[in-house]
This record gives C-alpha cells, structure tokens and sequence, in this order.
C-alpha cells in the first residue's frame, strides 16, 4: 500500500476535525459546561493529530505510524465527543485505549 495514503486519511480527518471543533464552538451547548471542555479536549487532540499523520509517509513505518494515530483518533477523540454529546461518561471505556494508540505512535518513531 501506498504510504501516501495517510495524507488522504488526514485530509479526511482535518475536515471533520474542523467541522467537530467549529460545531463545538458555536452550537455545542452542553447542559452541564464540563462537557464543553471534554469538547475542546477532543477537538485538541483530533486535530493535533490528524496535522501529524501529513508526516506518516516521511516515517520508517508509515502504516504504523499512520494506523496508531487513527486508532487513537478514533478512540480518543470519537470517545470523547461522544462522552460530550451525550453527557454521559459511561461512554468513556475507549478512550484509555486511544490514549494509548497515542503514545504508541509516537513511540514508533524511536524505532
């Protein structure tokens, strides 16, 4: 597979990045505003690194760097929006798991 691959998933990832963070800024209005920044950690976090996966195809292993960064997109952020949205940190399982996916991206590049 292509290693370019990332720059799509980025792109797809930065739009709904922006599209999540400018909801979250202008319409999102959460009964309780501690879910306000459960919002903003989400939207951090999805667009901190969805900036990094441009640089995916540069690594040594791009498909993992690339792949951790999604899944912890996905479970980090996707959990959090969720916790958000519905008020309801019973959602929040995830997003340990995402955390981790993280850190395991980033840990990819010392090898």
């Amino acid at each position: 597979m292509d290693p370019r691959i990332w720059h799509r998933v980025a792109g797809l990832s930065g739009a709904a990045a922006l599209g999540l963070g400018t909801y979250g800024a202008h319409v999102f209005k959460p009964e309780n505003p501690a879910y306000k920044e459960v919002w903003n950690t989400a939207s951090l976090y999805h667009l901190v690194h969805t900036a990094a996966l441009l640089g995916a195809p540069l690594t040594k292993r791009p498909h993992i760097f690339g792949g951790l960064l999604t899944a912890g997109i996905l479970a980090f952020s996707g959990t959090c929006y969720t916790v958000a949205y519905l008020e309801d940190r019973k959602y929040s399982r995830l997003a340990p798991v995402g955390g981790f996916a993280f850190i395991g991206a980033w840990a990819s590049l010392l090898f």
